[in-house]
């Protein structure tokens, strides 16, 4: 297998049954060998998710009660097998070609990493989104680069990317389950000095968000705080995967 691409679900049936048709059809005609893992995270309609991933012949996993995005993302990666894993939003926001250009260069280019970065200058996302949500991701961005994760300031951009050992890795310690889990991810890679490759990603199209920059904004913030005080209690050491709960 050499692609794993882990998709979490929240109420997500509907826009999986309208976006999943596109992307498999894109990974066939490209002849890549490959799965879609669906997580759903304790979801209401687990039942019409499930449906819709086993009519797709795709993975389905589920989290009993709704944990979070990172926890969801973390199910879908222990459950893969690919040599390349990539993770993305159930509406499969970027254009289908990022697929290619992240196995490229986890693959011949060799990169540990890939992170989409819509912050780019070949990016095109920030001029098709509110200009709420756009001013609440810069300031999260804003504080996590100085803070938390070394001057990567587009964190939270829905697309990374990882070689299956690496993913091994840091899935097997992470521990964030809101949407900041992708900060603690690029901070343990930074920390473990993993190559990490930064690429442009273009808008296909954006259902609407489960982030609320208000409801989530306080829990965000507490779990940088968290990701600091892990790294300080020596949380963050490699684990042998065989010992992982």
């Amino acid at each position: 297998m050499k692609l794993s691409v882990i998709i979490p679900s929240y109420k997500g049936a509907e826009i999986l049954k309208n976006t999943l048709p596109g992307l498999i059809n894109y990974l066939t005609q490209k002849g890549h060998s490959f799965e879609i893992i669906v997580v759903d995270d304790g979801s209401q309609d687990a039942g019409a998710t499930e449906q819709v991933a086993k009519e797709l012949n795709c993975v389905f996993v589920q989290n009993e009660i709704n944990l979070g995005k990172g926890a969801a993302v973390r199910n879908g990666m222990w459950n893969a097998k690919g040599d390349f894993r990539i993770y993305t939003d159930a509406d499969i926001p970027f254009e289908y070609n990022a697929f290619d250009r992240f196995v490229h260069y986890l693959d011949f280019k060799e990169f540990d990493v890939v992170v989409g970065d819509r912050t780019l200058t070949d990016s095109n996302y920030y001029g098709k989104i509110s200009p709420i949500r756009k001013a609440g991701s810069n300031l999260f961005s804003f504080i996590v680069g100085r803070f938390v994760a070394g001057g990567y300031f587009d964190t939270q951009c829905g697309m990374k990317g990882f070689r299956a050992s690496v993913a091994n890795d840091l899935f097997s310690i992470s521990r964030i389950n809101g949407f900041a889990f992708d900060v603690e991810l690029l901070h343990i890679s930074l920390k473990r000095n993993y190559d990490i490759k930064r690429l442009p990603v273009i808008l296909k199209s954006q259902e609407s968000s489960t982030v609320s920059l208000i409801r989530h904004a306080f829990g965000m913030i507490v779990d940088l705080y968290k990701i600091k005080w892990y790294q300080f209690k020596g949380a963050y050491q490699k684990v042998n995967m065989q010992d992982r709960v």
